[in-house]
C-alpha cells in the first residue's frame, strides 16, 4: 500500500523495531493486534489512529466491564450511553439532554484553557443531539489553598469556566467544590451540560447512507491537542508540563457560531448524522460515525481546513482542535447545508463520503495514506478485566471508633471553624464569576441544593446538580458510591424535583493498580444499587482514570449529575428559612458518625473510619414523603443535611433565608456529634404554624421519624442540646465567618 511519509514520520518497520507505538500508549500484545487486524504492521498514522481509539479515554478499556453494571434503561429514557448526550422524556414532546465530561489533566497542565475547552465540548455533545444548551454545571475538586499552585490552578480553572460560559451564553448555573490535599497535583474539572430538545429533532451521530458526502465544519485544524485522549490515559508526572501543546486552546466565540449554525441545519430536517470531534478529533468522530452506521467513510485530508502549513495526516487526524463538528447529509442538500453555514459566517468544507466496505481510508496527496477496519478502531479494542484487592487502608479503617474522640466542648468556636472551611464556606467567590441568569430562565441561583431552570414556554422546570463526597468513597467506595446518587436526588427533591436520571463523571487512580481497581468496582457497585432503588438510571457519562501525584492516586470520586422533572414552578423550593414564626423539622435518625466528615477533617485533622451508613428503603421514603408535601403546599423550606451536619444546615438556611432560629435537640448523643454528625437521609424543613400539624401527620404516615426543633426568629441562631444552650451566634456573624473564608485565603 502506498504510504504518504515525511522525514520526520518513522516507516512501519522503524516503528516495530523501536517500539514507537509505546510511546503512544500501546503495549505489544495490543501492536500485535493492530497488525492482525491489518494484515500488516501500521504505518504512523495508522498507529496513531489505533493509539487514541484504544485509549481509555476513547474506548473504556479498563472500565467497560464496571460500566456493564450500570442501570441504563427506564420508561422515561429516550437515550442511554452510546451517543454524544443521553436523553428524557419530560412531557408534551420534549426531552432533556445531559451529560458530564472531564478534562482534568489539561486543567492540571493548562487551567483556564483546560477548563474552558472542557465547557466547549460537553456543549457540543449537547447540540450534536440536536438540542438548545440552557445550563451548565461543573464539579470542581483542589488540593488545600494554602499552597501557592493549588491557588493559581483554583483561580485560572473558575477563570477559564467563566470565560467560555460567559461567552457563548449559557448560565452556569450550578456545581460543587471540595478541596483535599489528595488532589493536589492533580485537580478534577468536570463539566456537565443540560440541553432541551423536541422528541422528533433528536439527532444521531450516524454516517448514514453510501455514497452520502461527510462535511467538516467549524475553525480550520491545528496542531493543538494532538493525543489529548492519550494524555488524558496516563498518569501526571514531571514530565507532564512539557505536554502543555496537547492542550486545546477554545474559542467561544466560535463555538457561538457553530451551535446557531448546527441547530439551525437540523432543524431543516436535512441532517442524517451529526458529531463533534471531541476527544481523538476526526479520528473519533468520523470512526464512530461510521461504525454506528454498518458503513466505512473515506477522507480527503487535502480537503481539511488547515490553520498551519506542512500539517501531516497523521497531526490533521489527531488533533483536537477546538469547535468543530462532523456531519452527513444527502447530495441534493449540499446547497442547502452549505446556506446556512455561510449566513453565519462559517466555512463548511466536503472532506469525505460514506463508503460500503466497513473501513476508514484516508486519502492524502492522491496517495492511500490509511486504510483500517473501522469495526476494529471502535469495537474490537481489547478489553481488561484487571485484578482487584481490598486495600490495607480500608480493612484498617475498620477498627477505628470515630465516636470516641475527646469531646469537643466549644462549639460556637466549632461551627465558626466548620464553616469557615472551603469545602463548606460559600462558594460565591466561584459563582459571581459565572453569568447564571443569560437567558433569563435560571429560576433558583448558584447556592442552594440544586440550581432550577425554567423550561420555555410552560409551567416545567428542571432541577439539576452535581454531588459526590470523595472522603466517603475512599473510606467505603460501595457506600460512598450509594451515598453520592442519594445525596444528588435528595437535591433535587428538596428543590422540588422529581429525579429523572443520572450521568456520571467516574475520577479514580491508576487502574493498574489493584487496590484502585476495587475502589472503581465497588464504586460502580454502590452507584447502581441506588439508581435501581431510586429509579435513577445512568444515561451517559465519562470515565477518567490514572488521576495521581506524587503521593499516589486521588481521592476516588465519582461524580453523579443529576436532572429532576419540577412539574409545576409553584413547586419550586429553597433552603432559606422564608418567614418568622415558621415551624423548624428535622427528618431523619441522627446517629454517631464522623467518619468522612467536614467536623472530623477540621476539628481532629484526620478523615478516617467508615462513612455514614444509608438504607436505600429509608432514602426512597423519605424523598417521596418531602415530595408530596411540597407538591402539597406544606413546606416553606428545604435543605438537604450533608457536609457539616445539623449546625451547618441550620447556620445555611438563615443565611439563606436572612432569618435567625431558635431550636432545641433531645438527643442521647453528645452535643458535638448530635450538631455535626453526616447522617445520611436526612433533611431540613420549615413550614408555616398552619401547616405544621398536616405535615408531621404526612411524614409518620410514610414512616419518616420527625423531630419538630423549633422556630424561625429573631436575627440569631440558637441550638439548644438537651436544654443546654450549645450554640448562639448571630446570622450576620455567621454569614461573615462562611463567606470571607475563600476570599481570605485567595488573598493571603
Amino acid at each position: 500500500m502506498a504510504q504518504q511519509l515525511t522525514a520526520k514520520e518513522p516507516t512501519a518497520q522503524q516503528i516495530a523495531e523501536q517500539q514507537i507505538y509505546k510511546q503512544m500508549g500501546v503495549s505489544d500484545s495490543e501492536y500485535e493486534l493492530v497488525c492482525n487486524f491489518l494484515g500488516r504492521k501500521p504505518n504512523y498514522t495508522e498507529i496513531g489512529v489505533f493509539s487514541v481509539m484504544w485509549s481509555e479515554h476513547c474506548a473504556y478499556k479498563n472500565s467497560k466491564p464496571i460500566l456493564k453494571r450500570f442501570p441504563i434503561t427506564g420508561p422515561k429514557v429516550l437515550m442511554g450511553p452510546g451517543e454524544g448526550a443521553g436523553i428524557v422524556d419530560i412531557g408534551d414532546n420534549q426531552a432533556v439532554v445531559f451529560k458530564i465530561e472531564s478534562h482534568n489533566h489539561p486543567s492540571a497542565i493548562e487551567p483556564y484553557q483546560g477548563a474552558a475547552t472542557g465547557v466547549g465540548g460537553i456543549i457540543r455533545d449537547i447540540f450534536s443531539m440536536g438540542a438548545r444548551p440552557v445550563a451548565l454545571l461543573n464539579s470542581l475538586r483542589f488540593g488545600k489553598l494554602e499552597n501557592e499552585r493549588v491557588k493559581y490552578l483554583f483561580e485560572h480553572v473558575v477563570s477559564g469556566i467563566a470565560g467560555y460560559g460567559n461567552c457563548i451564553g449559557i448560565p452556569t448555573v450550578g456545581g460543587e467544590v471540595m478541596f483535599d490535599e489528595s488532589y493536589e497535583g492533580n485537580p478534577l474539572v468536570n463539566a456537565m451540560c443540560v440541553g432541551i430538545i423536541d422528541h422528533d429533532k433528536i439527532q444521531r451521530g450516524v454516517a448514514e447512507g453510501v455514497g452520502n458526502p461527510v462535511f467538516y465544519v467549524g475553525p480550520a485544524t491545528g496542531r493543538d491537542g494532538i493525543h489529548g485522549a492519550t494524555f488524558a490515559s496516563e498518569e501526571l508526572t514531571e514530565e507532564s508540563e512539557a505536554k502543555r501543546p496537547a492542550v486545546q486552546v477554545g474559542d467561544p466565540f466560535m463555538e457561538k457560531l457553530v451551535m446557531e449554525a448546527c441547530i439551525e441545519l437540523i432543524n431543516s430536517g436535512i441532517v442524517l448524522g451529526i458529531q463533534d470531534m471531541g476527544a481523538a478529533g476526526l479520528t473519533c468522530s468520523s470512526a464512530e460515525m461510521a461504525s454506528k452506521a454498518g458503513n466505512g467513510m473515506e477522507l480527503y485530508l487535502d480537503e481539511v481546513p488547515q490553520r498551519e502549513e506542512g500539517m501531516t495526516p497523521y497531526e490533521m487526524m489527531l488533533s483536537e482542535s477546538q469547535e468543530r463538528m462532523l456531519f452527513v447529509v444527502e447530495p441534493d442538500k449540499e446547497e442547502q447545508a452549505k446556506a446556512i453555514f455561510e449566513r453565519w459566517g462559517l466555512h463548511c468544507a466536503k472532506v469525505g463520503k460514506v463508503t460500503d466496505d466497513g473501513r476508514l481510508k484516508l486519502i492524502h496527496k492522491g496517495e492511500v495514506v490509511g486504510d483500517m477496519p473501522v469495526g476494529a478502531l471502535v469495537d474490537e479494542c481489547p478489553v481488561y478485566n484487571k485484578p482487584s484487592v481490598v486495600p490495607a487502608y480500608y480493612q484498617r479503617n475498620a477498627e477505628i471508633d470515630t465516636s470516641a474522640y475527646a469531646e469537643v466542648k466549644d462549639l460556637n468556636e466549632a461551627l465558626a471553624k466548620v464553616m469557615a472551611s472551603p469545602t463548606v464556606a460559600s462558594k460565591e467567590w466561584v459563582y459571581n464569576q459565572y453569568d447564571f441568569m443569560v437567558r433569563t430562565s435560571t429560576a433558583v441561583q448558584p447556592g442552594s441544593d440544586a440550581a432550577v431552570v425554567m423550561v420555555d414556554g410552560t409551567r416545567k422546570a428542571l432541577a439539576m446538580t452535581t454531588d459526590c463526597n470523595g472522603r466517603y468513597v475512599y473510606l467505603d467506595p460501595e457506600v460512598g458510591g450509594m451515598i453520592a446518587v442519594s445525596e444528588a436526588a435528595r437535591n433535587i427533591v428538596c428543590s422540588g424535583g422529581q429525579p429523572l436520571a443520572i450521568t456520571d463523571n467516574l475520577n479514580f487512580g491508576s487502574p493498574e493498580k489493584p487496590e484502585i481497581f476495587w475502589q472503581l468496582e465497588k464504586a460502580a457497585d454502590g452507584i447502581s444499587e441506588a439508581c435501581r432503588q431510586l429509579e435513577t438510571p445512568v444515561i451517559g457519562g465519562n470515565v477518567s482514570l490514572y488521576n495521581e501525584n506524587a503521593k499516589g492516586a486521588i481521592y476516588p470520586t465519582p461524580v453523579i449529575g443529576m436532572v429532576g422533572l419540577v412539574e409545576d414552578v409553584d413547586h419550586i423550593t429553597t433552603q432559606g428559612f422564608d418567614a418568622e414564626g415558621d415551624v423548624i423539622f428535622l427528618l431523619g435518625e441522627t446517629k454517631a458518625e464522623l467518619g468522612g466528615s467536614e467536623f472530623q477533617l477540621v476539628m481532629h485533622g484526620v478523615t478516617e473510619g467508615r462513612p455514614p451508613a444509608i438504607d436505600l428503603d429509608t432514602e426512597k421514603r423519605l424523598q417521596q414523603a418531602v415530595s408530596a408535601s411540597i407538591r402539597e403546599g406544606l413546606v416553606s423550606s428545604a435543605h438537604d443535611l450533608s457536609e457539616g451536619g445539623l449546625a451547618v444546615a441550620l447556620a445555611e438556611s438563615c443565611i439563606s433565608g436572612g432569618k435567625g432560629a431558635n431550636v432545641a435537640v433531645e438527643t442521647a448523643l453528645r452535643p458535638d456529634i448530635a450538631l455535626f454528625s453526616e447522617t445520611q437521609s436526612r433533611i431540613l424543613l420549615s413550614a408555616k404554624p398552619e401547616h405544621a400539624d398536616r405535615l408531621k401527620q404526612n411524614l409518620a404516615s410514610a414512616g419518616v421519624p420527625v423531630a419538630q426543633l423549633g422556630t424561625v426568629e429573631g436575627t440569631n441562631l440558637q441550638i439548644q442540646v438537651n436544654g443546654s444552650t450549645v450554640v448562639e451566634s448571630s446570622i450576620q456573624a455567621l454569614e461573615r465567618v462562611w463567606k470571607d473564608a475563600i476570599p481570605c485565603l485567595m488573598q493571603k
